[in-house]
């Protein structure tokens, strides 16, 4: 019998093994494609551009080199002189170039109507008196800086903030502090610290409000180790009413000793008195 003829391909057709193939390898490619498009666990992902990091205000202190520790004494009230109203341009005073660090503190001082006839003596020839070298700092943040002073007489310590506008001086502060103060300024703020007591300071808080800097805050602060609060007196001590003497120390108390309980009274003996006895009973002599 003649064995049956091979089918015949038809042109153009692809084989099922081929066909298999390939859709395995488009799995593969798929499968590879997921793998190595997503991140390795544990690996860096770029979250795009890193934000801006501020950093911390820090603290600057003014006249650090003069500066006085806190000592006993009573603080004065810090007042903004003319508060109310809004500053008014030193008269007869320009600055020429617009640079506040090449005026002379002493002509601003001599022509300031803020500052009082006390104030003044510091000008001249005064003994105990002091005007000190100015410090500047950028207190309104506009990025130009202000003319901080301090006149000393005295009695009396005033301290001085002068602002630029254009090619004049603004008078934005005044204010009286201790003799022993110090002070520093935190980003824009001004601090002032006065001592109150030997363990306690105040701390104003002078911020720009536009026209003039205000008192913000005003606290007190601790200082140094505090003294303890709160606690009751103890006993007193008997080795510290009489010098020299030594406490007797506590005789110990003696142990309790049990009482003995009296013996329980017989039936018999809570017979009245009035019953008459049992006559006693006389064994015989044995025979």
């Amino acid at each position: 019998m003649a064995a049956a003829p091979a089918p015949r391909r038809r042109p153009g057709a692809v084989p099922m093994t081929a066909l298999a193939a390939l859709a395995g390898l488009a799995v593969l490619i798929a499968l590879a494609t997921l793998a190595f498009g997503r991140a390795a666990p544990g690996g860096l992902l770029d979250q795009g551009p890193a934000g801006t990091i501020t950093p911390p205000l820090e603290a600057q202190p003014l006249w650090p080199q003069l500066s006085g520790a806190p000592s006993p004494t009573a603080t004065a009230t810090a007042t903004a002189a003319g508060a109310a109203q809004e500053p008014q341009p030193v008269p007869d005073l320009t600055v020429p170039g617009h640079d506040i660090t090449a005026v002379d503190v002493r002509a601003v001082l001599a022509r300031d109507p803020k500052v009082s006839p006390e104030e003044r003596q510091a000008l001249g020839s005064c003994a105990g008196c002091e005007v000190r070298a100015p410090e500047f700092r950028d207190l309104t943040g506009d990025g130009r800086p202000e003319l901080i002073t301090v006149v000393s007489v005295p009695g009396l310590v005033v301290l001085h903030v002068y602002a630029l506008a254009e090619d004049r001086l603004l008078p934005v502060l005044r204010v009286p502090v201790q003799p022993a103060f110090s002070a520093e300024t935190i980003g824009p703020g001004l601090w002032l610290y006065e001592p109150i007591s030997a363990h306690l300071q105040a701390s104003s808080h002078y911020e720009w409000d536009g026209t003039k800097l205000t008192l913000e805050e005003r606290r007190d602060v601790g200082v140094g180790v505090l003294p303890p609060t709160g606690q009751e007196p103890g006993p007193p001590d008997p080795a510290a009413a009489e010098p020299g003497a030594v406490p007797a120390r506590p005789t110990a108390l003696p142990p309790k000793q049990s009482v003995p309980r009296p013996p329980a009274a017989s039936p018999r003996a809570l017979r009245p008195s009035s019953e008459p006895s049992a006559p006693a009973v006389i064994p015989e002599p044995k025979r």
